[in-house]
């Protein structure tokens, strides 16, 4: 799976921050009536700790506050004072490097559980989960199988796909069929049948030293796809943000996807159609993706970032 990970003991004691609070794990609770356990109502990221930082911060910031903002929600804290709140919880778990945070803010509690927002009867609730997690080495030396779904990424006028909302039920859902058919993610089409993402990842193929990925209508604003991009763009490789097929996917010379969670992981298959030959060291990334990988990883480093 793109998220496989080991188990770290040091977990299993970590503080979470509920609303400022720090608790034990087996503490951390919010109420029965809030409105991301009511509804999915709210929005959330993930952020990895490198070196005392957090990589992109302010990328990660920008994108939780424009999705409160499109839902109507107030988030009650300034961008400084979420990002204080962050790293005292870090401090307070003595986590320096190796860490992938999630940070979720909901509506809040509602006074009966119902949808409309004007009966949230107190402030958004936040959450902060710090973990001690690395993505699998196997899982990023053998590549991912991938699966294409028939759930579809909606359109802006539906459920816009740039909200990263708790509300996931589409991914979820394409995520239960991709593990039935025997594969670690779903490839997802967008509605007129052109590949738009995976159900938790971003996706790209490399054809003839080319990068493509989706026009980023149907798909989340990554954060991880717009560094490898960015990437792309200062090291001469050619990248095209562009509508493809399944056609173009199955001839690609190689593919991979993005997330913050494990940066870049190739893609050894699709719907059972293996991408390009096996490298001689077995190690399924191709050497555009393996290039991009390095330069990523030097990129999040030196732009992992705490306040003054």
């Amino acid at each position: 799976m793109t998220h496989e990970y080991a188990d770290d003991p040091r977990n299993a004691d970590i503080l979470i921050s509920v609303n400022g609070a720090l608790v034990p794990r087996e503490k951390a609770v919010v109420s029965v009536f809030d409105s991301g356990f009511v509804l999915g109502d709210g929005v959330w990221e993930g952020l990895r700790v490198l070196d005392g930082g957090i990589a992109f911060l302010d990328a990660h910031l920008d994108r939780l506050y424009e999705g409160a903002k499109a839902i109507d929600m107030d988030i009650g804290l300034s961008r400084d004072a979420l990002a204080a709140r962050v790293f005292d919880c870090l401090d307070a778990n003595g986590m320096v490097d190796g860490v992938h945070v999630r940070l979720m803010v909901t509506r809040g509690v509602k006074k009966t559980p119902y949808q409309d927002p004007r009966v949230t009867i107190g402030p958004a609730t936040i959450v902060i989960i710090p973990e001690y997690k690395s993505a699998s080495e196997a899982v990023k030396k053998q590549g991912l199988s991938l699966f294409t779904v028939h759930i579809r990424r909606t359109a802006p006028d539906m459920q816009d796909q740039k909200l990263n909302s708790h509300s996931k039920l589409n991914c979820i859902l394409a995520c239960i069929q991709a593990a039935k058919a025997g594969a670690d993610e779903a490839l997802m089409l967008d509605p007129d049948g052109a590949v738009a993402t995976c159900n938790s990842t971003h996706f790209f193929i490399v054809r003839d030293g080319e990068v493509w990925t989706s026009d980023g209508l149907y798909c989340l604003g990554g954060i991880t796809r717009a560094n490898v991009l960015r990437l792309c763009r200062d090291n001469a490789i050619p990248a095209r943000e562009k509508r493809f097929s399944l056609v173009d996917v199955y001839s690609a010379d190689e593919a991979f996807v993005t997330g913050t969670f494990a940066g870049l992981t190739p893609v050894r298959e699709v719907d059972g159609r293996m991408i390009a030959t096996p490298p001689s060291d077995k190690n399924r990334a191709g050497p555009v993706t393996r290039r991009l990988d390095e330069l990523y990883k030097e990129l999040a480093r030196r732009e992992s970032v705490r306040p003054a």
